[in-house]
């Protein structure tokens, strides 16, 4: 990264706000690329926060939940003490600390296990590789809540366009540091199992899909959980990185649905435009006997709406701190 082109990139466009979505995130790899890691995750974010202060933007960004180090058994809140284990969680920490000491209107926000249909994540790693093993090892003694990176996009812009009717004095008013995941949690083993599961049963065609599984039947037969220590890496992980998401509920209304809900949308979303049978609308729906499938066509996408309206789970806050002041 070449932070004079960054530098010069701000001055010329004069943005009112900057989103930073990139990052380091080879968690191994900067265990001996350190410098790397510092110059996009450190120095970069902090030479935004100082080009917002300086035409007087905002900057919105985005961290992680390895600034823990997984000793809680409770979800980590935003004031709890930071303490990473690797060097990607050291320079994510570093980057926070950066844009807060500048002091630029800024929004920070915390996201965790990160996955999508696109880049390089557990989902497609896990869809590769159960195309070319029978059997997969997957580690089940760290436990998170897998988020869908579309959901970190469609709830950033939300609060963005609730602060934007607040003036532009509301980020200042609300700003901070935020934690943004799916509800919930679950072992890297029992996603692994719900990836494969789910896979099993997707309609061919797909274009996302046949990409990630370069058109390959899978031929996974079985996943075996094993222990942090049967499966050693470079980097530290932390054991438990599940983040309370209760201020941006306060402040915003905003919550996320739980992971499966989020993981099945992610995964037909643009699977199919047919219309959904019954046995796939049991499945979209769970655990939820009390809703039934509505008349007429149903996409995928059309279906996990329609349920999360009618679930009270996925209902937002009626009275939020924002609107209220």
């Amino acid at each position: 990264m070449n932070l004079d082109q960054l530098r010069r990139a701000i001055r010329d466009v004069q943005p009112n706000m900057i989103v930073n979505a990139a990052a380091y995130t080879s968690v191994d790899q900067a265990e001996t690329d350190e410098q790397q890691a510092r110059i996009i995750n450190v120095d970069a974010p902090a030479l935004m926060a100082e080009e917002a202060k300086r035409i007087g933007a905002s900057l919105v960004h985005y961290s992680t939940d390895y600034v823990f180090d997984g000793s809680s058994s409770l979800p980590y809140a935003e004031t709890d003490q930071p303490n990473p284990l690797n060097v990607y969680g050291k320079t994510k920490l570093a980057g926070e600390e950066a844009i807060r000491a500048i002091g630029t209107p800024h929004l920070i926000f915390r996201t965790a296990w990160v996955y999508g249909t696109t880049g390089r994540n557990f989902l497609l790693t896990i869809l590769r590789l159960a195309t070319e093993r029978e059997e997969l090892k997957v580690v089940h003694d760290q436990v998170g809540a897998p988020t869908w990176s579309q959901e970190i996009a469609t709830s950033t812009e939300r609060i963005l366009r609730q602060l934007s009717q607040q003036g532009r004095e509301a980020i200042s008013k609300f700003g901070g540091t935020y934690h943004m995941t799916a509800a919930g949690k679950t072992s890297w083993f029992e996603f692994a199992k719900a990836i494969t599961e789910e896979a099993s049963r997707m309609p061919r065609g797909i274009p996302w899909f046949e990409a990630a599984t370069n058109g390959q039947p899978l031929v996974t037969r079985r996943l075996r959980a094993i222990t942090t220590e049967e499966f050693p890496t470079p980097a530290r992980r932390p054991s438990y990185s599940v983040l309370s998401n209760f201020r941006i509920k306060q402040d915003f209304g905003w919550n996320c649905p739980p992971g499966p809900y989020n993981y099945m949308l992610c995964l037909l979303k643009a699977g199919s435009t047919a219309d959904l049978s019954m046995a796939q609308f049991r499945r979209v729906r769970g655990h939820r006997p009390g809703i039934r499938r509505p008349g007429g066509t149903l996409t995928a996408e059309k279906a996990l709406r329609y349920i999360a309206a009618r679930d009270r789970q996925f209902q937002p806050l009626s009275h939020r701190r924002l609107a209220t002041g």
